[in-house]
């Protein structure tokens, strides 16, 4: 144990589910020093914020969370104020973080993660603020001692960084190029978890399909995702981002091969536009998209699809929202996340013409809501009457009754007499309400 046991940590997290991981990894390096965590951000003696840079919603949230912490710095003069995360990584931010909040006292970047410790003790010994962020990526750092806080579901990474440069996204700039885990240490952490009981595994990458593609291991995607679904054990497989240009044949028939894989793929179209995903840079069309989602139904009829979408993209036209929406109908997607373009400094798009104005991004993104809300429901109302099987994760205080997700991600929620989180549980849905069914335990 550290010098600081009776101090507690807090930590604030922004973004996906890469970042909920991290932020993991975080609280297991500051409990191994020593630090519990704090019920509340006022009991705490660091405050660690684990910030998203991907889009501007997530970096302005960031700004004034951390601004707002400049009272209770003075209230607290040894509270420990700790910046991490993509938007540290983003260049020139390090420096506007300095200038607008002056009491933080650490900052750190993606690429260094592992050096927290080390920064936090160099800080608690000098008055001086400490700052590292470094430029290039290292070597990866195998985290064994992460303090996990979504049980019965746990986050794996498989690859770190992108080589994608789309032109829209600021990842590869404050994530780096693509490195790929060393297989063994993989499926060993798998195992581990497996036996800890954990039973939901999500394979984690910004493009898990391009795994291995880095010349660091001979081992692909579609290999990787076989070798991780063979190990013994009740638990469900899942894995994201796929990239659709380079989403394959292989590891559908991966899929098909082992039923612990949920038929569910989460496949970012971005537009539905040629033109759109070519100013994107996204490397694939329309037809080749529809292509796979044709492939992928050939060999798994009951999958479903889910995506992300972008509107008001530069230059994006009517005519190419409208596509958008026609390949939506088309793939009748399990669900939508869909956003704003909002243009990101450092990103070929930031600097493109045909800027589109917020009266038409907005009557845009109403309309696919609407559009995505409606199938949604419709897949929802299908369920009515059906049995399916749900891992129970949480309980939700609220609505005083359990809930989980089917393999389809689907959210459900049902009455037990005792506490089922954890289990598998058989439900037969009663009703549905937008993306939420409801119903009653039957076996």
């Amino acid at each position: 144990m550290g010098d600081c046991i009776l101090e507690k940590y807090y930590i604030v997290t922004y973004g996906c589910q890469m970042n909920i991981h991290e932020s993991e990894k975080i609280a297991g390096i500051l409990r191994r020093m020593g630090y519990e965590s704090a019920k509340e951000l006022s009991e705490a003696d660091i405050i660690v914020f684990n910030t998203c840079c991907i889009r501007e919603n997530a970096e302005n949230h960031a700004f004034g969370n951390i601004g707002a912490l400049k009272k209770l710095k003075k209230q607290k003069p040894d509270l420990l104020i700790v910046v991490g995360g993509c938007m540290t990584q983003e260049k020139g931010k390090t420096e506007i973080l300095k200038k607008k909040f002056p009491f933080i006292d650490v900052m750190f970047g993606t690429l260094n993660l592992e050096d927290l410790e080390t920064l936090i003790r160099r800080k608690k010994a000098q008055k001086k603020k400490v700052i590292e962020i470094r430029e290039k990526e290292g070597e990866i750092v195998e985290f064994t001692d992460a303090y996990r806080t979504s049980y019965p579901n746990a986050w794996v990474n498989i690859v770190y960084g992108c080589n994608n440069f789309c032109s829209y996204c600021i990842v590869p700039y404050v994530r780096g190029r693509e490195r790929s885990r060393n297989p063994e240490n993989i499926i060993r952490e798998v195992k581990e978890l497996v036996a800890q009981g954990y039973k939901e595994i999500t394979l984690l990458g910004q493009n898990v399909n391009s795994y291995g593609s880095d010349g660091k291991t001979e081992c692909t995607f579609a290999q990787l995702l076989d070798a991780v679904a063979s190990i013994d054990g009740e638990f469900r497989l899942r894995f994201m981002t796929s990239h659709p240009k380079d989403f394959n044949e292989d590891v559908v028939k991966v899929m098909k091969k082992h039923p612990k894989i949920c038929r569910l793929v989460h496949l970012p179209v971005q537009s539905g536009s040629n033109t759109i995903l070519s100013a994107m840079n996204r490397r694939y069309t329309r037809e080749k998209y529809l292509e796979e989602i044709k492939m992928l139904r050939s060999y798994l009829p009951e999958a479903e699809v889910t995506t992300d979408i972008i509107v008001g993209f530069p230059g994006e036209t009517e005519k190419d929202y409208l596509q958008t929406e026609a390949l939506v109908k088309e793939v009748d997607f399990a669900s939508a996340f869909t956003f704003v373009y909002s243009p990101r400094e450092g990103t070929k798009a930031a600097t493109m013409d045909g800027q589109i104005s917020e009266d038409v991004q907005k009557d845009r993104i109403m309309r696919l809501v609407e559009l995505v809300n409606a199938q949604t429901r419709k897949k929802s109302e299908k369920y009515v009457g059906k049995e399916i099987e749900i891992l129970c994760e949480d309980y939700d205080e609220k609505k005083g009754l359990y809930m989980g997700r089917d393999e389809f991600g689907r959210m459900g929620y049902f009455p037990c007499e005792h506490n089922c989180i954890g289990e598998f549980v058989w439900v037969k849905i009663t009703k549905a309400n937008g993306i939420s069914l409801f119903g009653e335990i039957c076996r």
